[in-house]
């Protein structure tokens, strides 16, 4: 069962998905250079799908893999996150 991160890594992950992430796919997650990272955009996507692109990276793309800077469950909550709107909404769980 995934571990979820305490309170005080909550806060540092939804500043790297704000901040990090937000430098391609915009800082209101709309997309830019990156895609949107907004419920209705990700609907296709599972979270764990979704989990293995924050890891991995996408092959041919800028998009960087962050498996040396995250944990699977860490990657799992932010993908969570994205999926449920919580990061926009500053509303994290």
């Amino acid at each position: 069962m995934a571990q979820p991160p305490d309170e005080a890594r909550k806060a540092g992950l939804t500043r790297l998905v704000r901040q990090d992430c937000g430098s391609c796919h915009g800082m209101t997650l709309k997309g830019g250079l990156g895609k949107p990272l907004l419920p209705h955009d990700l609907k296709e996507q599972t979270v764990s799908e979704l989990a293995d692109i924050i890891l991995d990276g996408v092959p041919g793309t800028p998009m960087p893999g962050w498996r040396g800077l995250l944990s699977r469950d860490e990657a799992y909550w932010i993908a969570r996150q994205l999926k449920s709107g919580a990061i926009k909404r500053g509303n994290v769980k």
